[in-house]
């Protein structure tokens, strides 16, 4: 039965304890993100003397909020007080906690048993315990920001659960970054009692949600989690980064959240039977997530790869054909004829599909719907877009714009890039199959307008070949498996 964790993510109202003056008091945060970020349910800040803190009314105790008004409590106070002040919410109708407090298992054996005390008064009260010694929750449908950092992530529909809450906020940097976003984040801290596997299943309903990202140093029960995971992936792909994968990493995994790593090549095997996708790196892991949660799955691995230069797909063919689940197609007969009366003789006849420079006004945004199009292809990478956004930007900023006819060619670079990128979501959308866009400017030229066009239709720009077909290797990896099951 998964757990009715809604008080967690979207709950009527909440109460955070520890409050202080401190701008950089982790009570202080709270209150401030909650009352920063949009979310408009009811808020409660309790603290030791009354007054206002952020022109908001200050309560000296748990019990005088009215019973029913919040679900959710928030602890940034010392371990030793936090056991009367759940007492006291849970009176008051709360119905979750997430506690901040570092100081329990992570710490020592003395904060070993206070956290066992922990986990037996929630059970006691029937509350969700997250946490401790977690940065907190974010649930962007609902302007939930009860965390003791920054920063705030776009919605999206990519549910994140991590053992690190630095993770967390890194997912979150990188969903701001590519505006791919994020429909509920937790740093599940130590996992007490709410653990990874609690989180997925509940992502797996959650309508709000697409895709499921987590971060995993630890499990207590490894087979456990595995048998429950692989409930979950039927339903919703799941993207995973281990850590603890080596011997150092795996004692800083115990000082860090207070987790023994498991052997790696045993949860290596059991996440490939579970359907689990296993990504290296963090990056890895969110363009993962990012293209599960905008693209189609494909058929199969077949990938078509499209450049306006030579280099970009010879080096996208080498990473295509040395990847597990992929491999370049084949240019059918009749597609090489209709693209041979598209460009001129010297493209590349083969795939990579090398235009050559000889694409016209209406080449490039033609050739994506005739190769998405086609029922032998899989797959498009796209390669080369945002060259001439990157001239109009050179020539915005020479001395001789907008004279000399260069205002008129500015803005149609500018706006031809746009075209590509509109272009490479229609193709998707309409044949129902990946098209991936790559290039450096992701990173190098955000403000490209290719890039920000990219970024408008919901999709993502991959800053390289290499971590593109990598990023399609995992959809195709995920989709395979589940045809196997069927």
């Amino acid at each position: 039965m998964v757990r009715d964790l809604t008080p967690l993510f979207e709950p009527r109202g909440v109460v955070v304890t520890g409050v202080s003056s401190h701008p950089g008091k982790f009570g202080f945060v709270t209150l401030h993100n909650l009352l920063s970020c949009g979310y408009e349910g009811k808020v409660f800040a309790v603290a030791r003397e009354p007054g206002t803190i952020l022109d908001h009314p200050v309560l000296t105790s748990v019990d005088e909020i009215p019973k029913g008004a919040a679900d959710l409590l928030v602890v940034c106070t010392q371990v030793s007080a936090n056991e009367q002040i759940i007492r006291q919410a849970a009176e008051r109708g709360v119905r979750a906690v997430f506690v901040t407090a570092g100081g329990y298992s992570e710490a020592s054996d003395e904060g070993a048993a206070a956290e066992a005390s922990l986990v037996a008064l929630t059970n006691e009260l029937g509350l969700v315990l997250a946490g401790p010694n977690g940065q907190g929750i974010t649930s962007p449908p609902v302007g939930l920001c009860a965390q003791i950092v920054a920063p705030f992530p776009p919605r999206g529909r990519i549910g994140v659960a991590s053992q690190s809450g630095n993770f967390v906020s890194a997912f979150q940097n990188y969903a701001g970054q590519t505006g791919i976003g994020i429909s509920r984040s937790v740093s599940a801290g130590n996992s007490a009692a709410t653990g990874i596997a609690d989180y997925l299943e509940w992502f797996a309903e959650d309508p709000e949600t697409d895709v499921g990202l987590c971060y995993v140093e630890g499990l207590s029960d490894g087979r456990e989690f595995f048998n429950r995971v692989r409930d979950v992936t039927p339903h919703m792909p799941v993207v995973v980064v281990k850590g603890g994968a080596t011997s150092g990493g795996q004692r800083a995994a115990a000082s860090h959240t207070g987790s023994l790593a498991s052997d790696d090549r045993v949860f290596d095997g059991m996440a490939r039977q579970a359907g689990l996708v296993r990504a290296a790196t963090i990056e890895a892991a969110f363009e993962a997530a990012a293209t599960f949660a905008t693209q189609p799955l494909p058929d199969g691995g077949g990938v078509v790869v499209l450049s306006t230069a030579g280099g970009w797909g010879v080096v996208t063919a080498d990473a295509v054909s040395t990847h597990r689940y992929l491999d370049l197609t084949p240019l059918p007969d009749d597609l090489l004829v209709a693209i041979d009366g598209m460009l001129p003789p010297r493209w590349s006849r083969n795939n990579p599909v090398d235009l050559a420079g000889g694409e016209t006004r209406d080449t490039i945004p033609e050739l994506l719907a005739l190769v998405a199009g086609h029922p032998e292809v899989d797959s498009i990478v796209q390669l080369g877009l945002g060259i001439q956004g990157n001239t109009a930007a050179l020539t915005r900023s020479g001395s001789f714009y907008p004279d000399h006819g260069l205002e008129r060619i500015v803005d149609f670079h500018e706006r031809q890039e746009c075209r590509y990128a509109e272009a490479a979501a229609t193709a998707s959308s309409t044949y129902g199959k990946p098209v991936l866009v790559a290039s450096e400017l992701a990173v190098t030229q955000p403000a490209n307008p290719m890039v920000a066009a990219v970024r408008n239709t919901n999709q993502l720009c991959y800053p390289s070949a290499d971590r593109a077909v990598a990023a399609l290797g995992h959809l195709v990896q995920y989709a395979t498996w589940l045809r196997a099951r069927a």
